[in-house]
Parts: C-alpha cells; sequence; structure tokens
C-alpha cells in the first residue's frame, strides 16, 4: 500500500472503541481529513446486507476493522456463543463486501490470543496453528484466526492489498471498565479506584499473579497501524521471511512483559491506594505467558513510545476525571 493522500476515505468501523478512538486520533493528527464511521444505531454490522450496501455507497479507499466483540476472561468463559458468532459475523460481513465492492485497502484487526497456549516465547508470527490454543478465549481465537486466513486468501487469490496485525493487550483512554467482563488491567484499575475511595482495607484479585503478560498503550498500537498502512507497498509482505504455511500477518506489541502482581502493585501506585492485595487462587490464571515477537514490525520501522508505567498514569486519570464528569463516554 503506498503512502496515501490525505484526502483518501477511511472506514474505521468500531471508531468508538477502544482501538478504533485511538486510530481516529492518530488518522486526524497525521492530516488525514475524511475518516468515517457509523455507530451500532446506525449501522448493524451483523447484517450482511446492510454492510454491504453501506459499504457500496461510501466507497472508502481504506478500511481498517477495529470493530469486534471484545472482553476478559470472565467474559470469554460466560459468553462463547456469542464470542465466536458475533466476531465471525462482523468481519465476514465486512471483509467480503469490502472484496465483492472493491475496496483495495483493508486492515483487519486479530489478537494475541490467536497462538497457542503453549506456543514458544516470545510467540513469532509463524506460531499460529502451531498448538492447541487456550480454552477460556479459544472461541474468539478460533474466530479471529478465520478472518486472518479469509485477509490471506483474498490477497492471495485477487490481489487485494489486505493484510491483517495482531495487537498484543490494550489499555488506555476509552478502555471499557464493566466490572466483569472487561480485560485485567482496566479490572485492576476500576477495582483499586473503587477501593481507594471506600477506603477499603484490600482489593482481591483473580489467580495467583504469577502470570506474565504484554501490554501497549492504544495511542502506541493505533500509530503501529497506520504506520504499516502508509508503509507497507503491495507485495512486501512476501518479500519478508515466510511465516510458517504462508500465513502473512504482523505482531503489535511493546516487547515488555509484566507479572499481573506487578502490574497490579503499578496501578496501585499510580491510583495512590494503601490497602492491601489478595490474589484468589481459586480463579483461572489463564495462559502463564503471552509475549509478542515484535522483530518484524520494529525491522518495517516502528517502535513504541509510552512506557508502562507512564500509559498507566494517564490512563487512571483519564478514568477519574471521567468518573467525576460523568461524560457518558465511560463504559461501566
Amino acid at each position: 500500500m503506498a503512502k496515501l493522500d490525505r484526502t483518501a476515505k477511511i472506514y474505521v468501523p468500531g471508531h468508538r472503541g477502544l482501538i478504533g478512538s485511538a486510530l481516529l486520533r492518530n488518522l486526524k493528527a497525521r492530516g488525514f481529513g475524511n475518516v468515517i464511521g457509523k455507530t451500532r444505531e446506525e449501522l448493524d454490522l451483523l447484517e450482511p446486507a446492510s454492510t454491504k450496501r453501506f459499504i457500496e455507497a461510501e466507497k472508502p479507499d481504506v478500511i481498517i476493522i477495529a470493530a469486534a466483540l471484545v472482553g476478559g476472561i470472565h467474559a470469554n468463559s460466560t459468553y462463547r456463543s456469542e464470542f465466536i458468532w458475533q466476531n465471525l459475523q462482523i468481519q465476514n460481513n465486512l471483509i467480503w463486501s469490502a472484496h465483492e465492492m472493491g475496496v483495495k485497502n483493508l486492515i483487519f484487526l486479530g489478537s494475541s490470543c490467536i497462538y497457542p497456549r503453549q506456543a514458544q516465547q516470545p510467540m513469532a508470527e509463524s506460531c499460529l496453528l502451531s498448538g492447541p490454543l487456550e480454552f477460556t478465549n479459544r472461541p474468539y481465537a478460533i474466530a479471529k484466526i478465520a478472518g486472518i486466513e479469509l485477509v490471506n486468501s483474498i490477497r492471495q487469490q485477487f490481489g487485494r492489498n489486505y493484510f491483517s496485525v495482531m495487537p498484543t493487550n490494550l489499555y488506555g483512554p476509552g478502555d471499557n471498565f464493566h466490572p466483569e467482563n472487561s480485560h485485567v488491567l482496566p479490572a485492576l484499575i476500576r477495582r483499586i479506584v473503587e477501593a481507594k475511595s471506600q477506603n477499603a482495607a484490600e482489593v482481591v484479585i483473580w489467580g495467583s499473579g504469577n502470570p506474565l503478560r504484554e501490554f501497549l498503550h492504544v495511542d502506541d498500537c493505533a500509530d503501529a497501524i497506520i504506520h504499516l498502512m502508509e508503509t507497507v507497498e503491495t507485495g512486501t509482505l512476501e518479500k519478508l521471511p515466510p511465516a510458517r504455511d504462508g500465513w502473512y500477518h504482523v505482531n503489535v506489541g511493546s516487547g515488555a512483559e509484566v507479572s499481573i502482581a506487578d502490574l497490579a502493585l503499578t496501578v496501585v501506585n499510580a491510583v495512590g491506594f494503601k490497602g492491601k492485595l489478595i490474589f484468589d487462587r481459586t480463579k483461572p490464571d489463564g495462559t502463564m505467558r503471552k509475549l509478542m515477537d515484535n522483530s518484524l514490525l520494529r525491522g518495517l520501522g516502528w517502535s513504541p513510545k509510552i512506557g508502562l508505567s507512564e500509559g498507566i498514569e494517564s490512563t487512571v486519570k483519564w478514568y477519574v476525571e471521567s468518573l467525576s464528569s460523568n461524560s457518558g463516554t465511560l463504559r461501566r
């Protein structure tokens, strides 16, 4: 994909979510002035016909698929059917409609959970389909793997400039702070902020605290995606060292990992909570280690800029201010 003119029309499904809103911020900062998005009320991406009509009418130059049903261990374990069905529907409708309507450029956002539970660490792109998936998020992972395959197949069969990126665990302003269905970092922020406001003596955290996780600030992720959009020309991915069985997608991560226990302590320090942390070992840990190999992305000229402590401090500040202002942007 050659560098786009700043007048190019870019459609971002999921533009009000965590990564979608960060993509809008980044595109605006880079001078792209023709970025479009539709709310769920305006366009139901679960409906094939309406999705196709919208893409046919708008004729975007680029689609960046940030729309998905996402959540943490509890949500993935509880709503297994919804996680596979809704994600398959959303991505199939968008990707196939884009192909049928002649959209030349498309970026599909996957997830690090596509890689096997016992994948070699750090996880290179070639780890895909090399072993069993983590059970707790397997429906979501299978949906994302299907999306990657559809993107690859259209690219190889029809020559479309479609490719996929695999973000690691993201966090930042606009995250989902739901008490049950959020990911680990926003869940920790919510609980610890609430504990401080209630002068609680302790906060209970699921699991042992031992699993290691990689985190990337959502603004860094958006910057990496737009960097790829502007620098990856047609054919470039095929010139890179081939992934296993011809898979071509790009990991997007920080390259650093932290234990859940140390992550919680970082949140404690950012919030100023003085109580104790209690780890409930009766709850599942999930995969014990998930570190991405980001050498391919770094080889394409990109590296993260926002450190974890800095990013958590700014996210805590945003969350507390959102609670105070009752702005309506906070998902609780």
